[in-house]
């Protein structure tokens, strides 16, 4: 295939990431775009050859890989050409599963399609042995392919049966595509259902331990925030409403003085000055050792007053009898 061209195009095409969304496209080629999804936006490039450019180039290199492995199948697109952001690649005709379901019936037949299009995941080495239905597409033939294969492989963990597929399909469908799996593969139904009541356990269990969690912690914070109360401490209590009624006063007053017309600055200033002279003069009491006591220099009696001279004055008197030695 000659890309000459289509570098061309392509040059003229910008494909970026959103996240949780689709891509965004700005297209000034003459490429039709005919879809786009998380990972990339597909173009027509000529009758049989479409084009998908990714908005990343790990998206591309991973989905390169995937269809590589399925090459030498039916069930997947002929890759063309290949670039850091872009794969050339067969272009896909036919009505995918879902909207194929919403007109035509799910046969027998057409579950043994799904199942042969598990079995062939298997085969070639996918580690995600799932496929969405508006991915897979039913062919004039009866044959089914495959599209946007990237995230079957480079997975760590996956479920360990074809969530998505079943997911996809809806109740009514699910349950008759697992009927026919029923009938025509028993073992492999009988480990689906296993992985299903086993999802269905994990999910209960889940929510047990978020709930127990709930609890300790609503215990724990129980315990904690006693620490912010004030008002079972009668030093703290009044410290907090003296706080209280200042922040309140302050705020009150500055309302009103720009209500009146005076300069916010001026207001603050002289709010200010008030409360660093009621600081000084007004407050009379003080916390030592966790009580409220008076000031004592406000509360000291004429007579503790007339003990401490005494006891200053024979201080003094004292020293003045301690011989002193004579220096040589």
């Amino acid at each position: 295939m000659d890309t000459k061209e289509l570098k061309k195009y392509l040059k003229r095409i910008t494909v970026r990431n959103v996240e949780n969304a689709d891509v965004e496209v700005e297209n000034y080629s003459p490429l039709e775009m005919i879809g786009k999804g998380r990972q990339g936006a597909v173009f027509k490039f000529t009758d049989g050859i479409c084009v998908k450019v990714f908005g990343n180039e790990e998206d591309c290199e991973r989905e390169y890989y995937a269809l590589l492995l399925g090459q030498h199948t039916n069930l997947f697109p002929k890759v063309y050409a290949k670039g850091p952001d872009y794969i050339a690649m067969e272009m896909i005709n036919g009505v995918d599963l879902r909207e194929y379901l919403q007109s035509q019936p799910l046969t027998k037949e057409l579950s043994a399609k799904l199942i042969e299009m598990l079995i062939t995941f298997k085969e070639i080495g996918f580690e995600r042995i799932d496929h969405h239905k508006r991915q897979i597409f039913i062919q004039p033939d009866g044959n089914l392919k495959v599209i946007d294969v990237a995230r079957t492989v480079w997975r760590d963990r996956v479920y360990p049966y074809p969530r998505k597929l079943l997911t996809s399909l809806g109740e009514d469908y699910k349950a008759m595509f697992l009927e026919h799996v029923q009938e025509l593969a028993p073992e492999l139904y009988e480990e689906w259902q296993h992985y299903i009541r086993m999802e269905e356990l994990s999910r209960q269990i889940y929510e047990n331990v978020l709930n127990e969690y709930r609890e300790s912690r609503k215990d724990q914070l129980k315990i904690k925030s006693k620490k912010l109360l004030t008002t079972n401490d009668e030093v703290k209590y009044k410290i907090s409403l003296e706080g209280l009624m200042h922040k309140v006063f302050k705020e009150e007053w500055v309302k009103t003085m720009l209500a009146i017309g005076y300069d916010p600055e001026k207001v603050m200033k002289k709010i200010d000055e008030y409360w660093d002279q009621y600081e000084r003069t007004e407050r009379t009491k003080f916390v030592i050792k966790g009580k409220v006591v008076e000031n004592p220099k406000q509360t000291e009696s004429e007579d503790e007053k007339s003990n401490k001279k005494n006891k200053w004055n024979k201080i003094e008197k004292n020293k003045k009898q301690i011989p002193r030695r004579r220096i040589r």
